[in-house]
């Protein structure tokens, strides 16, 4: 069973979780990061914990928005590349 707030390596929302790790490497790259770990030494986050958001690991709400706030950027403009709404009546 998954603890409150993460998910499992056969979460049917696996992928979603990757695409969130894809946008946040692609904005800190797009920043000028070319360091995942200098960029969270930078920021204030830890290496190791930042690594695993990049992966989509451990991706709850309070992480994204700790994240957006590291690479100061809105929840709008996280969103606003690569999340376009699923076909109606899609599961996910």
């Amino acid at each position: 069973m998954a603890k409150k707030g993460s998910h499992t390596e056969n979460d049917p929302w696996d992928h979603e979780y990757k695409k969130l790790g894809e946008r946040i490497r692609a904005i800190r790259i797009a920043q000028g990061f070319t360091s995942a770990e200098t960029f969270a030494n930078e920021r204030g986050l830890g290496r190791a914990q930042y690594g695993k958001f990049e992966k989509g690991k451990n991706l709850n709400y309070a992480n994204l928005l700790k994240v957006l706030q590291a690479l100061r950027v809105s929840l709008r403009e996280f969103y606003s590349e690569g999340f376009e709404e699923p076909p109606r009546g899609s599961t996910h």
